[in-house]
């Protein structure tokens, strides 16, 4: 099998940013963490220090669609957010309508409480993300 550089990938909200990762197999993803985003300057210093940690020069950010695949304000929100990093790492755009919604099926599924735990759901949603980028790209 090939080995291909991981992925990190990430659910830009206004309040958390969900992380997830891949192996270098592109097998599946695993949620990692959860970034608090009271600052975008300390968000984005953490992000680098995954990247670095996890040997990555790559980012998957979900882009939230309007139904009619119109940019909104949340779209917009995540591609201002990520832009000082376009010079340093590949940035990589996954349609991600419905990814929350999916995580917490997920999560309902495996018997984990997450209504009341918005950060797991949000790093569940960057790995939803994620294994739907590696799907289509294997």
């Amino acid at each position: 099998m090939e080995l291909k550089k991981r992925i990190v990938a990430l659910d830009i909200g206004t309040k958390r940013i969900g992380v997830a990762t891949c192996d270098a197999l592109w097998m599946g993803a695993n949620p990692l963490k959860t970034i608090n985003r009271n600052s975008d300057k300390s968000a984005l210093e953490e992000i680098k220090n995954i990247c670095k940690e996890y040997g990555t020069d790559t980012i998957l950010i979900g882009v939230p669609y309007n139904m009619d695949g119109s940019l909104g304000f949340q779209a917009k929100n995540c591609l201002k957010f990520i832009e000082p990093l376009r010079s340093e790492y590949v940035i990589l755009e996954q349609d991600e309508r419905l990814s929350s919604s999916e995580a917490e099926n997920i999560l309902k599924n495996q018997g984990k409480k997450y209504t009341k735990n918005k950060a797991l759901v949000d790093s569940m949603a960057a790995c939803v993300i994620l294994n739907e980028y590696l799907e289509n790209n294997r």
